[in-house]
């Protein structure tokens, strides 16, 4: 996605953004589809270059100076800081609800929750809102940069580096991608949504 692209879909979160993401999602599913029905070369060598080269669309966003990534999926929308009302007796790190799309949604602010340094609101701060299930969170993250297909050869498998992923976010991150220069960690957003923490709130 070019940055341009980019900017218009943050000006209009709920259209632009979501029709974007779904004909992302609709190319490389039917990619798939066409090497699952043999459509596309079926030799092994054939299919792992394939899958290699395909992979999965995410949303990469910016968390006190580093990358991370969710998948698009998981994703209901970006939304710009809006009014966000208070809720009494909750944790810290809950900023309060806000009305999304007529459905009533909890903010977490993401900086707060792994314990990192605060900072004010910009306008590049966002609202990422995430479902898995049934349950559907914003998180308020310091700025989100595009939308990015991830393919399976540039994400790393095995014993992942301690060092490469940060220890405030690895309990919620499943690997990590590098991309040219740019080091990616890889969010699970089900572990991070129903992980104790979160629900106990």
């Amino acid at each position: 996605m070019k940055s341009e692209d980019l900017k218009d879909d943050q000006d209009n979160p709920r259209s632009t953004f979501a029709t974007s993401q779904q004909q992302r999602i609709l190319a490389a599913t039917a990619q798939m589809q066409r090497l699952q029905s043999g459509l596309l070369p079926t030799d092994t060598n054939s299919v792992e270059n394939v899958l290699a080269t395909v992979g999965e669309q995410h949303l990469v966003f910016s968390l006190y100076e580093r990358e991370f990534a969710v998948k698009a999926e998981a994703i209901q929308g970006v939304e710009r800081p809006v009014y966000i009302t208070p809720v009494p007796n909750v944790v810290s790190w809950v900023q309060g609800v806000i009305n999304l799309r007529g459905a009533i949604a909890s903010v977490v602010n993401l900086r707060a929750f792994l314990g990192l340094e605060q900072i004010p609101s910009d306008a590049r701060t966002r609202f990422l809102s995430l479902q898995s299930n049934e349950m559907v969170i914003c998180l308020t993250v310091d700025s989100v940069s595009d939308m990015l297909q991830i393919p399976l050869a540039a994400i790393v498998s095995g014993s992942v580096r301690p060092t490469t992923i940060p220890q405030w976010i690895a309990p919620y991150a499943s690997t990590y991608a590098v991309i040219g220069n740019r080091v990616i960690v890889l969010l699970d957003v089900t572990r991070l949504l129903f992980s104790e923490k979160m629900q106990r709130y």
